[in-house]
């Protein structure tokens, strides 16, 4: 049998344009590469804006097959590549950055690092929302922070992408977690295992003093950037609480945090599709993202509407008005 040339892929020609689906050259599994059939794609913010020419940080190179995360089967392996084999379902942060292919194809040449096996409870949609989201939930909670047994952790959004996972993986840890969000993202916030604390009704005095008798929280994890950002240098722990922050954009001013006698961390989740070092780690990442969701501690909140390769634009427009309710995905096979 002929192995095809061509594959379907979701082009970005120029910023700001709409996206078009056309025949590109399949690519081939280098060394250190495994070639991905891929059978989904999640869709994330910052897609929208890499799309839109509003994320400078992002390094994307014209044109781009944008897609960030990615669930597939293994097609072929190249040399030197230990640990994956044809028919392997595969799941990882896998490229749509910095020049590298991204998900929205039919096929992807991956770095073997950055995968790991997908888990057997999870089908594709829903191990293709996850990478992302879990990546950089771990990162601010797990290698930034330390969280361990019985830490006080406040999650800011923790209804959101990254929000809803923080909030499972400090539980996994075994933290005492409490997260902001909606009054009518209540029941969605305890859900996950979280105290739910309505933002626009308690100051952070209020809920500090409610829940740490004044002390503040060991971790705060900020998804949400900001004056939010603003307000979780005010709920950490007084002598030794540590603020994590996925969107730490803008101009902040750290005395809040001082006057603690806190900490602060940011995380860079696209550092190593960025760098090319590193990438290791995310997928050592995504083999505990497979522990946990095998274990049952982990759940993704997916949107149940079903997107193809042909209604990309559509994703990304639905994305930006608010429409999701949980991850989008796009089914690629």
């Amino acid at each position: 049998m002929t192995t095809p040339t061509t594959m379907q892929a979701v082009v970005l020609q120029s910023f700001g344009e709409p996206m078009m689906l056309t025949d590109v050259a399949r690519p081939s599994a280098g060394p250190g590469q495994v070639l991905v059939r891929i059978e989904a794609s999640g869709v994330n913010p910052l897609d929208t804006k890499i799309a839109a020419g509003k994320a400078d940080h992002a390094r994307t190179v014209l044109p781009a097959i944008l897609g960030i995360d990615m669930a597939g089967v293994v097609e072929a392996v190249g040399g030197g590549v230990a640990g994956f084999q044809p028919g392997d379902e595969v799941y990882g942060m896998s490229g749509g950055i910095a020049g590298v292919q991204g998900s929205l194809a039919q096929y992807a040449a991956v770095d073997a690092e950055l995968l790991a096996h997908k888990p057997k409870t999870m089908s594709m949609r829903e191990a293709a929302a996850l990478p992302l989201v879990f990546i950089t939930a771990w990162e601010g909670l797990v290698d930034r922070a330390q969280v361990g047994h019985g830490a006080k952790v406040l999650v800011h959004g923790g209804a959101g992408g990254v929000g809803h996972i923080a909030v499972q993986i400090a539980r996994a840890f075994g933290a005492e977690v409490y997260a902001t969000g909606e009054a009518s993202q209540r029941a969605t916030i305890e859900g996950y295992g979280a105290t739910a604390i309505d933002f626009r009704a308690n100051t952070v005095e209020d809920y500090v003093d409610r829940y740490t008798a004044g002390d503040g929280f060991d971790i705060v994890y900020d998804t949400v950037g900001g004056a939010t950002l603003d307000a979780s240098f005010r709920a950490a722990r007084l002598y030794g609480g540590h603020v994590v922050s996925c969107l730490g954009w803008g101009t902040h001013a750290l005395a809040p945090l001082s006057f603690r006698a806190a900490t602060y961390s940011g995380v860079f989740t696209l550092l190593p599709l960025i760098r090319g070092k590193g990438r290791a780690a995310h997928g050592a990442i995504m083999r505990e993202a497979t522990r946990l969701v095998e274990a049952g501690k982990i759940k993704v909140r997916l949107d149940p509407t079903r997107y193809t390769l042909g209604d990309v634009t559509a994703a990304h427009r639905d994305l930006i008005d608010g429409k999701a309710d949980g991850k989008l995905v796009i089914s690629v096979a």
